[in-house]
């Protein structure tokens, strides 16, 4: 029974030292392949108890397991959407193949990098037919708050090329001098007119007329003008009106000191230095400046002198590039200077990452023994961040994996030698007959 044994023992070594051999052949294999995570083989020992004093060798058994939680170094690179996660976290994505199918129901599976680029129908995906998955963006840029405990909210992430996109005025900032010589009892009262170009809710272009009539006094000056807000996208209505009074005083003279509304327009607001009106495609802030402050309207000398107009909102434009930030968030921008956020991409977070399934081209499946899965925002909580213009190297350490190899050849060589010296021992017993 003993040599039996060691013959048992023998046969286990060979099998354990080549599935070692394959392992380290694996990992060698794929020294340059991006995002590759190394097999490691561990061996167990098998004990069979022995009786009347003998002993039995039980051999050994292994046990092969994949190091997702190792990662390689991060490679930069030149494309925007080549991406890797800094720390912890996997990537969502889906096969092109089940995206194809348009059914919605996509098996989301986890990497840690990928080099993305637009198909033919814009969708980010890599040349093994992997496509980004992340949650799409509202019209505004913002993302809806979506279930972090399943991947239903998840769509393929889409880049349209042919996009055109515009944003409307929503602010107009009025930065300009009205003569103090015009409020004088002796002046003809000229309005000073304004026009100020707008962006509606449909990129068009649009003008909001101001006309500063003065207050005429019968002596000395008034330091008041009347401020009237026209909209040419509603025949030139008025949507707005306001007394402004202007302070004389040494320490502020020339300030705006006090703004009442004529009954039309919003209120005005002193913390802000604004008001709100309606024009034809919704509320829209003007601000005139915070009272006692010469950030706003100021009433100065004998000139109107407009100095500083500006506003948000831009003209319709075409869709240039994409870019994925720090935060998973993808970012595209158009000709006209805007960006927009059009998708937002989760890091995935599991208990345990070396429990996942293993499948192609680097990518894991979760499971039982992973645990349940979260869906972080990225750089929140214990997860890492994305960085574009990057891929992760292989986790292969070739130096290491070769001399496992010098290893791996002098066990197998040694337990090749033990069947041997068994094979010569039962020969020996057999020639005790003769």
């Amino acid at each position: 029974m003993t040599i039996s044994s060691s013959m048992n023992a023998g046969v286990a070594g060979l099998s354990a030292n080549a599935t070692r051999l394959a392992t380290i052949s694996d990992n060698i294999a794929n020294s340059a392949t991006y995002g590759y995570k190394r097999v490691e083989t561990d061996f167990q020992s098998m004990v069979i108890s022995g009786t009347g004093g003998g002993y039995s060798a039980g051999g050994v058994r292994t046990l092969t397991t994949r190091l997702i939680d190792q990662g390689g170094s991060l490679l930069t690179t030149s494309n925007a959407t080549d991406l890797a996660v800094r720390g912890r976290g996997m990537l969502p994505v889906a096969k092109s193949s089940e995206v194809a199918l348009g059914n919605g129901e996509n098996q989301m599976l986890l990497t840690t990098t990928g080099s993305f680029r637009t198909d033919a129908d814009g969708l980010l995906k890599t040349e093994g037919g992997l496509v980004l998955l992340g949650w799409p963006a509202n019209p505004d840029g913002t993302v809806s708050e979506f279930p972090r405990d399943t991947s239903d909210g998840l769509e393929p992430v889409r880049i349209n090329v042919s996009q055109m996109t515009g944003e409307p005025t929503t602010k107009v900032n009025l930065g300009l001098n009205l003569p103090a010589t015009e409020t004088n009892a002796a002046s003809d009262g000229t309005t000073q007119p304004l026009s100020v170009k707008y962006y509606d809710n449909l990129g068009k272009s649009e003008t909001i007329s101001f006309d500063f009539t003065p207050t005429i006094p019968g002596a000395g000056d008034s330091n008041e003008w009347t401020m009237t807000i026209k909209d040419s996208a509603q025949g030139g209505a008025v949507i707005g009106e306001y007394t402004l009074t202007f302070d004389d005083s040494r320490a502020s003279g020339g300030t705006l000191m006090n703004v009442a509304t004529g009954g039309v327009g919003g209120i005005y607001d002193a913390a802000t230095g604004s008001v709100i009106i309606n024009v034809a495609g919704g509320p829209m802030e003007i601000n005139i400046g915070r009272l006692g402050t010469s950030d706003g309207l100021t009433q100065l000398s004998d000139s109107f002198a407009p100095l500083s107009i500006s506003k948000d909102g831009s003209p319709v434009g075409n869709m240039t590039s994409a870019e994925v930030d720090e935060n998973g968030f993808v970012h595209a921008s158009f000709d006209t200077g805007i960006t927009r956020i059009i998708y937002q991409v989760p890091l995935v977070d599991l208990p345990n990452y070396n429990g996942m399934i293993a499948l192609d081209q680097q990518t894991y499946m979760p499971s039982p023994e992973s645990g349940p899965f979260f869906l972080w925002d990225a750089g929140d909580g214990p997860i890492g961040d994305v960085v574009s213009y990057a891929r992760e190297e292989s986790a292969t350490d070739v130096a290491g994996e070769l001399t496992d190899m010098i290893q791996t050849q002098r066990a197998y060589s040694s337990n090749a030698k033990v069947i041997q010296t068994v094979d010569e021992m039962l020969q020996e017993t057999t020639n005790i007959k003769r």
